[in-house]
C-alpha cells in the first residue's frame, strides 16, 4: 500500500504523542506536562513576556500566570523588568530549570530506550537521519 506524505506526517504525529504519553506515565513522575513545555519553550526562546509564553504554551495568561508562580517558587524560571518596557516582565529559565529538564529528558529517555533495544544497526541509521531531519525542521537542538 503506498503511503501519501500526509499519512506518514500523520502517523509519525500520532506514534510520537503515544509514546511521548507512555514515557511519562511510566516515569512516574507528578510534574505536570505544562510545566515542562514551558521549560522546553524558555531553553529555545530564552526569554518571553508572560502573554507570549501563555500563546507559546497553549494555555490562558492567567494559567501562565499561576504556572509561572510556581516554577518561580521552584527556582525553575526567574523574572526580570523588560529593558524595552518596564512595565513588562521576561520569563527566563533558570540553571536549575535547565537542570531540571535535562534530568526529565533523561528519565524520558531512559523508559523509553527497552521498545528500541532490539533495533538494527540500519534502523538506527534511519531513526538518526530522521530524527535530525525533525530537529532541523523543529528548530530542535540535536545532542551528540
Amino acid at each position: 500500500m503506498e503511503r501519501t506524505r500526509e499519512q506518514t506526517i500523520e502517523t509519525l504525529l500520532v506514534s510520537v504523542n503515544r509514546l511521548i504519553r507512555s514515557a511519562l506515565q511510566a516515569t512516574g513522575h507528578t510534574t505536570s506536562t505544562a510545566v515542562w513545555r514551558t521549560l522546553g519553550i524558555l531553553e529555545t526562546e530564552e526569554s518571553l513576556r508572560l502573554g507570549e509564553l501563555a500563546k507559546a504554551s497553549r494555555v490562558s495568561q492567567p494559567t501562565m500566570t499561576r504556572l509561572v508562580a510556581g516554577m518561580t517558587a521552584d527556582g525553575l524560571v526567574s523574572r526580570a523588568v523588560d529593558p524595552d518596557d518596564s512595565r513588562g516582565q521576561l520569563i527566563e529559565i533558570t540553571d536549575a530549570g535547565r537542570e531540571r529538564l535535562v534530568a526529565w529528558r533523561a528519565a524520558l529517555t531512559s523508559t523509553v530506550g527497552p521498545l528500541f533495544e532490539d533495533l538494527t544497526d540500519d534502523d538506527w541509521d534511519i531513526l538518526h537521519e530522521a530524527s535530525a531531519l525533525i530537529a532541523a525542521r523543529t528548530r530542535t537542538e540535536t545532542t551528540a
